[in-house]
């Protein structure tokens, strides 16, 4: 089975011993910090999700999320669920399709690290990009929310939000080839592969000139946003670890690149017949986004490609080292960890597209 199915990530699990919290302590603090909450409350962990560990937690009157940054050692600036809080908050007051978080807890002593509480929302998690369980007439429609929803944060004003300082505008891409590559190569454990040196070296000079600047979420996939239970709406965006203010077409493509992922890695659609599915091709959704985005093409369209499947590759060689060190947060990391190769191989070919 992939790992990327719905039975695989859907729904909860009983809470990993590695990422057992203080129960009475947390109920605690909820009572405190949670408007209307009253306990018992019974904590089950999510079993989704690469990078923070998320619990469901549930009483008589409610349930919650809870995401928290995980315990040991981690690298430097990694797991910030502080600042993710704050660009949830940030765009709830803009309309943006987000759950409302409830509280921020900044004191590790609490659970054992930093935290926060949001809205359970109820809605529909599609982990397969070519979302099999919507009628064929309808798959359209979810793929046009995807774009108009992408777009939509593209076009937030920042800095009417107070986020003016939430990333540094401007040479976005030259700090995040340098942000990776020095993850990358300070996690000795997790090794290293000589096509994912090849393309580290490749990238910093060959950056487009381009410095426009938007709030990006970095991680916008279908596996990442809550559905309508019935409609084809986007409820909410999940996973903002990695938003920063960045360049929008850097996100729009890594968004795009499940036209070129192999779905056992994640949400893809390389080997699908899109027209046989009735999905829209590569060429329709980018000429969908420059629509919404007024603009008339992506030129340097490739060089973002090859830059994602750069960045994703530094993100799986991440997960192999949280697998190797015991403090990966999914159930599924360790295979997660194994597409690390592939990665960089598919971020060779995309450089290799590029010349």
């Amino acid at each position: 089975m992939s790992a990327l199915t719905d039975e695989a990530n859907a729904g909860t699990e009983t809470v990993r011993a590695e990422h057992r919290l203080d129960a009475a302590a947390l109920t605690q603090w909820m009572q405190a910090s949670v408007p209307g909450f009253q306990g018992p409350v019974r904590i089950e962990q999510f079993k989704g999700g690469q990078s923070n560990p998320t619990y469901k937690l549930t009483t008589r009157h409610a349930s919650y999320v809870l995401r928290r940054k995980p315990p040991g050692p981690l690298l430097r600036g990694a797991h910030d669920v502080e600042r993710e809080a704050r660009v949830l908050q940030a765009l709830e007051r803009a309309a943006f399709p987000v759950a409302h978080v409830f509280g921020v807890c900044s004191d590790a002593a609490v659970i054992g690290s930093p935290f926060f509480v949001m809205q359970m929302l109820e809605g529909r998690i599609f982990w397969d990009a070519s979302f099999p369980q919507v009628p064929r007439e309808e798959r359209p429609q979810y793929f046009h929310a995807m774009n108009r929803t992408l777009a939509a944060l593209h076009g937030v004003d920042f800095g009417a939000l107070g986020l003016g300082d939430f990333g540094r505008p401007g040479n976005y891409f030259a700090r995040q080839i340098a942000r990776w590559t020095r993850q990358y190569l300070e996690d000795a454990e997790a090794g290293r592969d000589e096509l994912m040196d090849q393309v580290l070296e490749w990238l910093p000079t060959h950056i487009p000139d381009d410095e426009q600047s938007s709030i990006i979420h970095g991680d916008f996939r279908c596996d990442n946003m809550i559905f309508h239970p019935t409609e084809p709406k986007i409820l909410a965006v999940l996973d903002w670890e990695l938003s920063t203010l960045g360049n929008p077409l850097a996100d729009f493509a890594y968004h795009a690149i499940m036209y070129r992922m192999p779905p056992q890695i994640v949400a893809g659609l390389r080997g699908v017949d899109l027209r046989g599915m009735n999905i829209p091709s590569e060429a329709e959704y980018i000429a969908e986004y420059c629509g919404h985005a007024g603009r008339a093409s992506i030129p340097a369209y490739d060089f973002y490609v090859a830059f994602n499947f750069f960045r994703l590759a530094a993100i799986f060689h991440g997960i192999r080292g949280r697998v190797l060190r015991g403090t990966a947060a999914s159930a599924h990391a360790r295979e997660r960890a194994e597409s690390f190769p592939t990665l960089a191989r598919l971020a060779w070919d995309s450089v290799e597209a590029c010349r």
